[in-house]
């Protein structure tokens, strides 16, 4: 029984080593392979029961797995939709075959890079075909409770939908400076016209004609009034028709010269002194325009200087076209447009489950959810445990060149031993049929 198990215990090392062998061939091969986890091979002992005096060897078994948690160095590309993981955890993505599944019946994978292009439909995959999963984005770029312990809720990344766009203006700041004489007895009667350029709902350039009329004393020899009425006018509706007006009132002491002291909102406006937005309706939307508060920052002045509209700005753009989609370290996905806007479509997030090492290596650097991995969680970027979100990035394989060369020689070492092993014991089972000769 002894020469018997030296025997099977060689021919085991034999396949060991064989399959040790394998996976360094595997890594070595995949040195230069995107997000690669290297393979690995563990050896476990057979031990058998053993009676007094005699001793049989069990022999040997492999245990073969991969790395997936492990971290490969980053290194920066030229292609924005190259997307790493800088930490732990991967990226959800799925085949081809699942696009026109309902989530919960597509086949979730996970990978820790990939470099993704938008395909002739529209939708971001690699050239392996694995397709980029995330929570979509409403109008407003806003992704509302998305689950997080299922694949419910992911949706293939598709940027064709998002290929033009309208950013509607929905803010003003009115920075203008009135001069002070005006409100005084004996100014002439000037008014101020100043027409601002806005965005509607549908992309077009339309635009607000401000009129700022001086309110001057009641009766001759009183003080300025310090007074203004704002009267707006939209010129995508009647132009000669008031939208909305205000009057406002500067302060004229030598602590607050200049700024608001009160703003009073007239028809078709009101007025938030919390905020010194006063909000109106154009045509087509609601825009609120910051003026100031009289306890804070004022965009609307009075000093004695000329009529200057110093700060006006908006906010809006015309409609664009989609250049490029770029992503943050949170994981939100944009579109770029050419016009300069930017909208959120997609949020990305960061799968992570309980052990790495259990999850089931599918090919083109890809894994599958096992009951040794333990159940998925998806987590925004940078939460967590996980690590952020990088564009512009892709995962080295985590293969060492110089650590594949040493166990290779080592593993060489260890087979030739074992065959020496099977050709000793050969030699004293021929010494054993010599006896009998």
């Amino acid at each position: 029984m002894g020469i018997s198990s030296a025997l099977n215990a060689g021919v085991m090392g034999l396949a060991v080593n064989a399959v040790k062998l394998s996976t360094i061939s595997d890594n070595i091969a995949n040195s230069q392979t995107y997000g690669y986890k290297r393979a690995d091979t563990e050896f476990a002992d057979m031990v058998l029961a053993q009676s007094n005096g005699d001793y049989n060897a069990g022999g040997v078994r492999a245990l073969t797995y991969r790395d997936a948690g492990a971290q490969g160095s980053l290194v920066t590309t030229s292609n924005a939709t190259d997307i790493s993981i800088s930490g732990r955890g991967m990226l959800a993505v799925t085949d081809g075959a699942s696009l026109n599944q309902a989530s919960s019946d597509r086949t979730l994978m996970l990978t820790s890079t990939g470099s993704f292009y938008t395909d002739e439909s529209g939708y971001l995959r690699t050239q392996s075909g694995l397709h980029l999963l995330g929570w979509p984005a409403d109008v407003n770029g806003n992704v509302t409770a998305p689950v997080r312990d299922s694949i419910a809720g992911l949706e293939p990344v598709r940027t064709n939908l998002n290929q033009n766009a309208v950013s509607p203006t929905q803010n003003i700041t009115l920075g203008v400076n009135l001069p002070a004489t005006e409100t005084e007895d004996g100014a002439p009667a000037n008014t101020y016209d100043l027409p601002i350029e806005y965005y509607d709902t549908l992309g077009r350039s339309q635009t607000l004609d401000f009129e700022f009329i001086p309110t001057p004393p009641t009766n001759p020899g009183d003080p300025a009034t310090n007074e203004w009425t704002v009267n707006i006018y939209d010129q995508a509706g009647n132009p000669a028709t008031v939208i909305a007006t205000f009057t406002v009132v500067f302060d004229d002491t030598v602590s607050a010269g200049g700024s608001i002291a009160s703003v009073t909102p007239g028809a078709g406006a009101a007025y938030d002194p919390a905020t010194g937005d006063i909000s109106i309706t154009t045509a087509s939307q609601a825009v609120d325009i910051f003026v100031g508060t009289s306890s804070g920052t004022s965009a609307l002045t009075q000093l004695s200087a000329s009529f200057s509209p110093l700060t006006v700005t908006k906010d809006g753009a015309p409609i664009g076209n989609l250049s490029s989609i770029e992503i943050d370290e949170r994981g939100i996905l944009q579109a770029v447009y050419d016009t300069g806007f930017r909208r959120t479509i997609f949020q990305i997030p960061v799968a992570d489950v309980p052990n790495f090492a259990g999850l089931d290596a599918v090919g083109n650097s890809a894994f599958a959810i096992t009951q040794n991995s333990g159940d998925v969680y998806f987590w925004d970027a940078g939460d967590g445990p996980t690590g952020t979100t990088e564009g512009y990035s892709l995962t080295e394989s985590t293969t060492d060149i110089a650590a594949e060369l040493t166990d290779l020689i080592q593993t060489q070492r260890a087979y030739s031993s074992n065959a020496k092993i099977i050709q000793t014991v050969d030699e004293m089972l021929q010494e054993t049929t010599d006896i009998i000769r």
